[in-house]
């Protein structure tokens, strides 16, 4: 595939902070490499066992790669294999193998994928805005997880961040009926809420009032139904813990973001009947699903500031990316 996009993922800048000090677990490629996660653009060759496809097709990478053969993959659990591996990224702790089967990540200008990667995008929708994909689809995936629809008083904790940010664009699609965000930053908070006023609530952390009794409050003391974690690295543990608080009796708590331990009260979980569900990456079906939203207008994506840079300036993006307006820049190359 000929690249159009590359998605810059935030904590590129210290990838190696993440997954040797957060994650020490996670492998990352062996260098030299290229790095580079989220990409889209147009296909312009294929292989002769490559069905599905047709060259000149638009179309988001999906950079997870899975074995094919361990049990979790027959029974099509994809993401559950041990050699997962995020090409251009970091994987599980047997992805080496897989590193090494798709050695190009996504800051090139070409890259392989096999077709089971592929997601057909609608011409609405931007190469810089499918870029963004990774993201997207994370928080997709979250959302499904905790089974956001209607009726749905979901609270998005750090939802001006650039996780958080397409979290709550999606939740609005799937139709919740309300949306809590939590984050620092008022100003940008602000424009998260004129996104949609009549569903979305925000608090920052520096207020005085405490986030539960903001949540019970702004929901007529019902609580929420669902919390989706999107905090990035380092973020403090109680924030968590506040979000968490928030929780209605049979509520769901998904975690997408990267925080890191937690105290838990497990007798409280259990006769709160609570549920905590880790969610890591999505399916290139989700991915299709929700790039099917988009092409019929449900997902706005118009909010996204896209921020170009050429590929051979990818240095100074990495620099630049620290300046963002949250989840609103969106940091992409176009070779």
């Amino acid at each position: 595939m000929e690249v159009r996009a590359c998605g810059i993922v935030p904590n590129m800048v210290n990838v190696a902070h993440v997954y040797r000090e957060i994650m020490p677990w996670i492998v990352a490629p062996e260098l030299p490499s290229v790095f580079g996660l989220d990409c889209a653009g147009v296909v312009v060759e294929k292989g002769a066992q490559a069905h599905g496809i047709e060259i000149g097709d638009r179309v988001y990478v999906n950079p997870g790669r899975h074995c094919g053969g361990c049990h979790e993959c027959r029974m099509g659990r994809v993401e559950k294999c041990s050699a997962f591996a995020l090409t251009g990224y970091i994987g599980a702790p047997l992805a080496a193998s897989l590193f090494r089967d798709y050695p190009y990540g996504a800051m090139s200008q070409y890259v392989t994928a096999p077709t089971y990667g592929l997601v057909r995008i609608a011409d609405n929708v931007s190469y810089e805005a499918a870029a963004r994909f990774g993201y997207l689809g994370t928080g997709y995936r979250a959302l499904r997880y905790a089974e956001v629809g209607p009726g749905s008083r979901v609270l998005i904790n750090g939802i001006s961040g650039t996780l958080g940010l397409g979290v709550a664009l999606l939740a609005l699609a799937l139709g919740a009926r309300q949306i809590l965000g939590t984050g620092r930053n008022r100003e940008l908070l602000e424009r998260v809420r004129a996104i949609d006023p009549s569903r979305i609530e925000v608090h920052s952390t520096h207020d005085a009032e405490s986030v539960g009794d903001w949540a019970r409050r702004v929901t007529g003391e019902l609580g929420t139904s669902e919390v989706i974690d999107a905090l990035g690295p380092d973020s403090p543990s109680q924030a968590a813990l506040d979000a968490l608080d928030t929780l209605a009796r049979g509520g769901r708590y998904v975690t997408a973001g990267v925080v890191g331990e937690i105290p838990l009260a497990l007798n409280q979980l259990m006769d709160s009947n609570r549920q905590i569900i880790g969610s890591s990456w999505f399916s290139t079906a989700d991915a299709q699903e929700m790039a099917d939203r988009m092409a019929v207008g449900q997902v706005d994506l118009s909010v996204f500031e896209h921020e170009v840079f050429k590929l051979d300036d990818v240095n100074t993006a990495l620099s630049s990316i620290t300046n963002r307006h949250g989840g609103f820049s969106n940091f992409v190359l176009c070779p």
